[in-house]
């Protein structure tokens, strides 16, 4: 086995202050979407892709890759999200185990209610704190950070998925 590469002392002060400001940034948006719309980060999101899909639908698997979630995952959320008139599941004509989600009425509505202050949260705990060119950065450091990890990711839900399939 190879010796760990230990990170510097200046790359640990930067991980700390990462971690900590993703973390406070996820309780900061989880919290005011929880408060002001009764709704986790992770129904927004969901909801958010769907209203951004042709006819406000979309097949699970794909929804769960959108959402960077597993399906198994992704099928609790849309559960509740239907127990809410939110969301309504339609089976797929051509594939008896697929299925789509279609964002309802209601759920565009609920949407449309949890956006202004789901806005102001993450202007006020991101934006607001960054200079102009802070932003240019932070969204070349974002786009590198999610190109590395996009593969690694896909393999997990992918496995993810199979032990699901395995199951079922």
């Amino acid at each position: 086995m190879s010796e760990p590469r230990w990170l510097s002392e200046d790359e640990q002060r930067v991980w700390r202050a990462f971690s900590a400001a993703v973390t406070m940034l996820r309780s900061h948006v989880e919290s005011q979407l929880q408060r002001d719309a009764g709704m986790p980060h992770t129904y927004y999101e969901v909801l958010v892709v769907l209203s951004e899909s042709p006819g406000r639908t979309l097949r699970m698997s794909e929804l769960a890759e959108k959402c960077h979630s597993s399906r198994s995952r992704l099928s609790h959320a849309v559960a509740r999200l239907e127990a809410n008139g939110w969301v309504r599941r339609d089976s797929c004509g051509t594939d008896k185990r697929g299925s789509f989600a279609r964002l309802t009425d209601r759920g565009f509505a609920a949407l449309v209610a949890a956006a202004p202050g789901h806005v102001e949260a993450v202007r006020e705990a991101l934006f607001d704190a960054l200079t102009p060119g802070q932003v240019r950065a932070l969204e070349e450091i974002s786009e590198a950070i999610r190109d590395q990890l996009t593969p690694q990711c896909a393999k997990a839900r992918a496995a993810a998925d199979e032990q699901l399939d395995q199951l079922a």
